[in-house]
């Protein structure tokens, strides 16, 4: 059994014995299940790994309870302690292949000063929304030691917590993604603000995405080196962008940060998944970020997507959430229907096209991870 330890240089004397003082975070024993870290680097597992966007959340009665006792969503996001327990709840429930942290794709913004809050029923908001040359020249990159400790202190207490069972995932959104929550205020269906920037004033717009993306850098490095062993960049709004201006305005800036990337830790490769939701059309473009993985929302084939880019990434998904609704015989087709579609060999990650809906059935959740492991067995013979 291999051992990786990151070693302080703290030493204590007593009674003839050395007590070495180092982190235990940083002492990562061999994982007991690592299938989710093999297969997104394409290789050999015995069945398919799986984990669900938005597993830590409101669809457990568990976690609503933690949420009250928070007293609001950023209360709970800034507790890491809260924050530890609810990434936990769903791998007591289901025999899960990795924990993703419990946080949020608006941390950055947030700590910019921009005055996040939560509005009962309509999602996030800031006070202060980005909409001039003025608003972006202010903003300044993040220091995720600085600005956004208890985000890393989470990481640490998970990774203790978890203590080699499974992987930890960490993640960020998108600069384009993080930008239109900025730019808009909060969610929006149009994106005039932002696209009326975007066409108008394209400089302002690259200067708050690079911004962006040096802070997303800086914080998803700091959470590879506080333990987490792989991460995802959520760009949820990248589809809403023409081809052109994906590229331009979204990808770029998700090559730039995977470029940035430390990409081994703890004597492993940190592999990187980038999620853009709508994205289907583009796969070609997307792989040549250096990625290792491309997650898949529900409206592209993943039998499709293996065409036409063969065993160059891994993939991650693709089952609609609304399948979730349905019932055992209901759930266990959708799933085979994935798995045949997909066909035999490494290289894929089950996963939902989209995070878990708010009123699925908890025992649904049950009928599906174990669907996922009884079903794929037969691919990996």
């Amino acid at each position: 059994m291999a051992y990786w330890i990151t070693w302080k240089s703290d030493f204590v004397f007593e009674s003839n014995f050395i007590y070495l003082l180092f982190n235990p975070v940083q002492a990562m024993a061999e994982l007991k299940n690592d299938r989710f870290l093999r297969a997104l680097l394409r290789q050999d597992v015995d069945v398919t790994p799986v984990w669900m966007m938005r597993q830590a959340g409101r669809y457990l009665p568990e976690y609503r309870e933690v949420r009250q006792q928070a007293g609001d969503f950023m209360s709970l996001c800034q507790n890491p302690e809260l924050a530890c327990e609810v990434t936990l709840q769903p791998l007591r429930r289901y025999a899960l292949d990795a924990a993703i942290l419990f946080s949020d794709i608006l941390t950055i913004p947030d700590a910019m000063g921009l005055g996040l809050y939560f509005a009962q029923g309509e999602g996030p908001k800031f006070r202060k929304p980005v909409r001039s040359a003025a608003d972006v020249e202010a903003l300044k990159v993040t220091s995720a030691e600085k600005d956004l400790p208890y985000v890393l202190d989470a990481v640490k207490l998970i990774r203790q917590e978890l203590n080699g069972s499974v992987p930890l995932i960490g993640f960020s959104g998108s600069p384009w993604t993080v930008a239109t929550y900025m730019v808009e205020g909060g969610s929006s269906k149009e994106f005039s603000h932002i696209k009326s920037m975007m066409m108008n004033t394209p400089e302002v717009m690259h200067q708050l995405l690079d911004t962006l993306a040096q802070s997303v850098i800086d914080y998803l490095n700091a959470q590879i080196l506080a333990g987490v062993q792989a991460v995802q960049i959520f760009d949820t709004w990248g589809g809403a962008l023409s081809a052109h201006a994906y590229q331009v305005f979204s990808l770029d800036y998700m090559k730039k940060i995977v470029s940035g990337l430390i990409r081994e830790h703890e004597g492993r490769r940190i592999p990187v998944i980038l999620f853009t939701k709508n994205g289907g059309h583009w796969l070609e473009q997307i792989i040549t970020s250096d990625c290792d993985c491309v997650g898949l929302d529900w409206t592209l084939p993943i039998n499709e997507a293996r065409a036409r880019i063969g065993d160059k990434v891994s993939l991650q998904g693709n089952m609609d959430p609304a399948v979730l609704y349905g019932g055992a015989h209901a759930i266990r087709q959708e799933v085979g229907f994935i798995l045949e579609q997909f066909g035999h060999g490494n290289g894929h990650v089950f996963n939902l096209g989209h995070g878990i809906h708010q009123h699925v059935n908890p025992d649904h959740v049950s009928v599906f991870v174990d669907a996922v492991h009884e079903l794929s067995a037969q691919y990996h013979a």
